[in-house]
């Protein structure tokens, strides 16, 4: 798996690539992640249009990832999510849990 980083406004936007499975991103999102709060990132974005599969370590990872950013006082906010793991988060119930957008620029906003 792949991490490209960007910043919009203040909002630092994580576009990932590739599957997120056991051994194969979720401790490289785990790494990402760390090192962007110890650098004062709080606002973060996860694009998840690039991850064509997600298994139970990286769906594990992501709620890691979340309750991580969450102490920390930041906010993780979840991008352009496909179909797969729009139902994933859904049987899950996850989808209750985490804020999701299609819109790059209402995601964005929504940090306001």
């Amino acid at each position: 798996m792949e991490i490209a980083e960007r910043t919009v406004n203040d909002v630092m936007i994580l576009d990932l690539k590739g599957k997120m499975t056991l051994g194969e991103g979720d401790e490289l999102l785990k790494d990402k992640i760390n090192s962007l709060l110890a650098q004062g990132h709080k606002k973060l974005l996860l694009n998840l249009e690039g991850v064509p599969y997600i298994d139970s370590a990286g769906l594990g990872e992501v709620v890691r990832t979340y309750t991580t950013v969450s102490r920390q006082g930041g906010s993780l906010k979840l991008l352009n999510l496909t179909k797969r793991i729009e139902d994933l988060l859904s049987i899950t119930k996850l989808l209750t849990v985490f804020e999701t957008f299609d819109s790059e620029a209402e995601a964005v906003q929504s940090y306001k």
